[in-house]
């Protein structure tokens, strides 16, 4: 007589057709019922899912609601997306940060900025422009600890990703926060048996702390940009200092650009808004204001 229990556990990974889900402490090595590839779901790292265990193979027979998911890189139920942007070498490209945080705020992901090498340069005027904003923002150095802890405290009992551009330092912060990065291969490549070589997917990392952090590799920015861009009727959600002035411009159907009697207008005026914010808005505004929602999928 087979023995059959269900249990319900975190995706770490999934890598050629098999995945990797921690339950109750254990992580079980399972296939996923062909159910999902007919209604073209795609479990993801971060998913909850429910395991079958029946004779010591283990099932993915059900996908729990998510409450966010991004399409690449593929990754669901994230609580907070660090942001990470250098003082210097290379200069912070104020554009793609907002593009970023608009993407987190979209999907109801919190976004946590982090302005690294500031041992390079002042990041003093950043790191208030963004914490005006209502932002929690954090700045680190090459040269000393600071900012680590606070990174690692935020990390505690979430599901964390980092994105940020190539040079930024990401890695190496990365490292700094958890030997979990410092690995070459990950455990669940070696038992497949892979090369080092081979093109990891995103896996959720445990950390000491209990918190987990997605490993992205080949990530950047520019994913983020290309394939979760926020549509143009949600933009202005997702920029949390424009809340106090929406719905109180002259025109309902206001955009926020430049429209006579528009209240965020007036408030970047006054400096209550802060115009590089603003500018990013509207560059990002003509950037989808055209693109249908066919366009989308």
């Amino acid at each position: 007589m087979s023995l059959m229990e269900e249990k319900q556990g975190l995706l770490l990974q999934g890598i050629g057709g098999f995945y990797y889900v921690e339950a109750e402490g254990t992580v079980y090595e399972c296939k996923a019922r062909g159910v999902f590839r007919k209604k073209k779901q795609k479990p993801l790292a971060g998913d909850h899912v429910t395991l079958l265990l029946e004779d010591g193979t283990a099932t993915i027979t059900e996908l729990l609601p998510r409450k966010n998911s991004l399409i690449r890189p593929p990754l669901a139920n994230m609580d907070q997306l660090f942001l990470v942007s250098s003082v210097r070498d290379p200069s912070p490209n104020l554009l793609v940060l907002d593009k970023m945080i608009a993407v987190a705020e979209d999907k109801n992901i919190e976004p946590v900025v982090i302005f690294s090498k500031t041992d390079l340069g002042d990041a003093a005027p950043l790191v208030d422009l963004y914490r005006r904003v209502g932002l929690p923002v954090i700045a680190v150095s090459q040269t000393s600890p600071d900012g680590i802890e606070e990174i690692r405290s935020r990390l505690k009992g979430k599901v964390s990703a980092f994105a940020g551009n190539t040079g930024v330092g990401k890695s190496t912060l990365l490292n700094r926060i958890s030997t979990a990065f410092q690995r070459e291969t990950g455990e669940i490549s070696q038992k497949l048996g892979r090369g080092r070589h081979t093109t990891r997917s995103a896996e959720l990392l445990k950390l000491d702390c209990g918190g987990y952090v997605a490993d992205t590799p080949g990530f950047s920015t520019v994913d983020i940009e290309r394939y979760d861009m926020v549509k143009k009727d949600d933009l202005q959600y997702a920029f949390r200092e424009f809340s106090p002035y929406l719905g109180t411009c002259k025109f309902q159907s206001c955009a926020h650009i430049g429209e006579k009697g528009c209240a965020v207008c007036a408030a970047v005026e006054r400096g209550e808004i802060a115009k590089s914010r603003h500018d990013s808005y509207v560059s990002m505004y003509n950037e989808v204001k055209d693109i249908k929602e066919w366009q989308r999928k």
